[in-house]
């Protein structure tokens, strides 16, 4: 997981600040001085250290501070919101052309950063929005790249304009522009071709597709993972060509995240969005505020409503609702329940963006998710018929046999998971019941770990 270390350590730091209730000058010195090892463990530019933690310490030994009723959260407070300003503070969004116009990303990067796989994403976010995307397949160099393009455009059915290897980069952003004016597309992105490192012959090309189509933005894609070494990369293509905004990849990988913290600082522009997996919707709209509070231990609760609201039914899950107050729901309910849950991202995915879930308190929960069993509930549940499914009153021995050959795991581990599904619907009866008086949400105990 992101930040993982860093996280930890922050909120050890800050523990030690709040047993001591009221601090003095020299307290908040030394924690301030674990905050800034912290930081240059995470990979984090020098420089950027530098000038964050001296606006950090300027406001943190103030007297509102020091002699305030609770120091220690202060100084938090002020450790995260210095840390959004590092980060942008506002949240930026792409600028899109009205109308028929043609909005044109050139899409730029390192080979290896996860810039075909980003312009697939990316597409299909512009996509979901009402936009008309088209890909440019611009990479003539490295083996298979177009395939590798069209493979990940037709995850998100979006179409891929490519004219082959044989004709020059430029040439293939013009036509795929005009095509594009022709047939209706109001966004192309430009797939372009990377290098293991900045060299002038891929500046040199990027400077002609400029040159020759009139590009809205320019969009660096960039792999977290690389630390300071993404800043520098950063740097050099805002110098040489230009650039308009970022993506962070592999934000979910085992990284420092020293690029995140470093990047708008270092060259000035703004993190659009953070790469955070592999599936097509795990591109995330990027909140400096939302990530700092991710870094520090604090949670991010926004954006998991937010990707509740994506993924649930509404309406299914007030259907839901009514079916635990009463108790009639059957295990078609709980597979959907599991469906559900994997749409938004799976059990991982959701400790993440809860307050005081991560580091290695994360790590230890992620450990006791059994996924496998998960699966093996699935099989079981698959393995009933719609009636059994519906009433699981009719589950008898020999029809739990049956059921345990077919899912293949042994009989035991049907009638535990009919065991807990009876207590879980007493229970249910119990608090859902009685005139309404009790309500609230419930977490049922089924071996796969599920949430209704």
């Amino acid at each position: 997981m992101a930040f993982e270390s860093l996280s930890d350590k922050f909120q050890n730091i800050f523990k030690n600040m709040r047993r001591k209730g009221r601090l003095t000058e020299e307290d908040v010195k030394a924690a301030l001085k674990e905050v800034k090892m912290a930081l240059l463990e995470a990979d984090v530019s020098f420089k950027v250290v530098k000038t964050l933690m001296k606006s950090i310490q300027e406001k943190a030994i103030g007297q509102d501070v020091m002699n305030g009723l609770n120091p220690g959260q202060m100084v938090i407070k002020i450790v995260n919101d210095e840390m959004t300003a590092l980060m942008g503070s506002e949240t930026t969004e792409l600028k899109l052309k009205g109308g028929n116009d043609v909005t044109v990303l050139m899409m730029m990067g390192l080979q290896g950063a996860g810039k075909t796989t980003t312009c697939a994403k990316l597409a299909a976010k512009l996509k979901s929005r009402g936009r008309r995307p088209l890909i440019a397949a611009c990479d003539i160099y490295r083996p298979a790249a177009i395939k590798q393009l069209q493979v990940s455009a037709a995850k998100v059915n979006v179409p891929v304009f490519e004219m082959g290897c044989d004709v020059e980069p430029p040439k293939i952003a013009q036509e795929a522009v005009r095509y594009a004016r022709e047939n209706g597309y109001n966004v192309v992105l430009l797939d372009t071709a990377g290098r293991l490192q900045i060299d002038e012959d891929m500046m040199a090309e990027l400077q002609q597709i400029r040159e020759q189509v009139d590009v809205t933005q320019t969009i660096l894609v960039v792999d977290a993972m690389t630390g300071q070494e993404a800043v520098n990369v950063a740097s050099t293509f805002e110098e040489k060509i230009g650039i308009d905004g970022v993506i962070l990849t592999k934000l979910d990988g085992d990284t420092r995240g020293g690029a995140a913290l470093s990047i708008r600082a270092a060259c000035g522009k703004p993190i659009l969005y953070a790469g955070m997996g592999e599936k097509p919707d795990d591109l995330e709209q990027f909140y400096p505020d939302r990530m700092s509070s991710r870094i520090l231990g604090m949670g991010d609760v926004l954006s998991l409503i937010e990707k509740a609201q994506e993924n649930l039914n509404e309406e299914r899950a007030k259907e839901m609702e009514k079916k635990l107050r009463k108790a009639t729901f059957g295990f078609d309910d709980y597979i959907e329940s599991m469906n559900q849950m994997k749409k938004m991202g799976g059990m991982s995915s959701i400790l993440k963006m809860l307050p005081g879930m991560g580091g290695s308190q994360l790590s230890q929960i992620e450990d006791q998710i059994d996924e496998s069993q998960m699966a093996r509930t699935e099989a079981i549940i698959l393995s009933m018929t719609p009636k059994e499914r519906a009433n699981p009153d009719l589950l008898n021995q020999s029809r739990k046999i049956r059921i345990a050959k077919g899912a293949g795991v042994p009989v035991g581990e049907v009638n535990k998971l009919v065991k807990q599904f009876d207590q879980a619907r007493k229970l249910m009866k119990q608090f859902g019941g009685g005139g309404g008086k009790r309500r609230g949400s419930f977490r049922l105990p089924f071996g796969g770990g599920g949430l209704f």
